[in-house]
């Protein structure tokens, strides 16, 4: 703190801190998990080959590609939770949209839930049934992340970790490669592929 600041100032979250010390905590922070930070970015890489020549359309506007790059990195780096999240969001906006852009001649309301937009596709084949499963699927990993659940909630993520064994990072780690996975094969139908 300056000395011509009152006594009550709150601090900088980062004062004390100089710049040498942040480069050197960027650092640590770039080089661990480094071998893990490159094995997700060459699979980003590989599942990135079944988006069509030129490309996806990503309906949806802001929202949609928001979410789809910042899912990119937050796989890359690392933040498993936040995958998961962003990966909810990019196909729930996705196919909403896609809905409403008049090319299905969809009236839709002005929010929709998730589960009304998966009915909405299934009935019109634009999903299978085996992706609407794993669209809920997602759905219910998003939701114990986003809504509060007690341990005795079947979504819990520690009540799932106790049951399947795993620590709840690794848990978590397993739902975001699902989760991306998902996002890859929703933008990969031939009704968002370019070319």
């Amino acid at each position: 703190m300056r000395s011509d600041e009152p006594a009550d100032a709150q601090p900088d979250l980062l004062s004390g801190i100089s710049d040498l010390d942040a480069v050197s905590h960027l650092l640590a922070d770039l080089h661990d998990d480094f071998p893990g930070k490159v094995l997700r970015f060459r699979h980003l890489a590989d599942l990135g080959g079944a988006l069509g020549p030129q490309g996806t359309m990503l309906f949806g506007g802001a929202a949609t590609f928001n979410a789809w790059t910042e899912a990119r990195s937050s796989f890359v780096h690392g933040n498993f939770a936040a995958t998961i999240l962003l990966c909810q969001s990019l196909v729930e906006n996705l196919l909403a949209a896609f809905l409403h852009t008049g090319l299905m001649m969809e009236d839709l309301p002005p929010r929709i839930a998730f589960r009304d937009t998966l009915k909405r596709c299934r009935d019109r084949n634009l999903i299978s049934d085996q992706d609407s499963g794993d669209l809920e699927r997602l759905m219910s990993l998003r939701n114990p992340l986003s809504h509060f659940r007690t341990v005795a909630d079947d979504q819990n993520i520690d009540r799932r970790a106790i049951t399947t064994g795993l620590r709840s990072d690794a848990l978590i780690e397993a739902d975001a490669w699902f989760a991306i996975g998902l996002a890859v094969r929703t933008l990969a139908k031939p009704q968002f592929r370019i070319g």
